[in-house]
């Protein structure tokens, strides 16, 4: 195992108009694929990710991406 001595939490949140319009608008996959590139070439690695989902203004659930780096 790997020992870190910084980390970096990221949260990449799915859109809050889509989900209101169409019920649900899917994670932002291209941005958080670029963000994901831009910390790996600053050296960070992908420790840890979870998805979770909330509820959004009473009626609707949105999807979130908690994604630990470490380096």
């Amino acid at each position: 195992m790997t020992a870190f001595t910084e980390y970096k939490v990221v949260h990449v949140v799915e859109g809050g108009c889509g989900t209101i319009f169409l019920g649900a608008s899917g994670l932002p996959v291209q941005k958080m694929e670029a963000d994901l590139n831009m910390y790996a070439q600053d050296g960070w690695q992908v420790v840890f990710q979870v998805v979770e989902q909330k509820r959004f203004l009473l009626f609707w659930k949105r999807e979130a991406v908690i994604i630990t780096l470490g380096r």
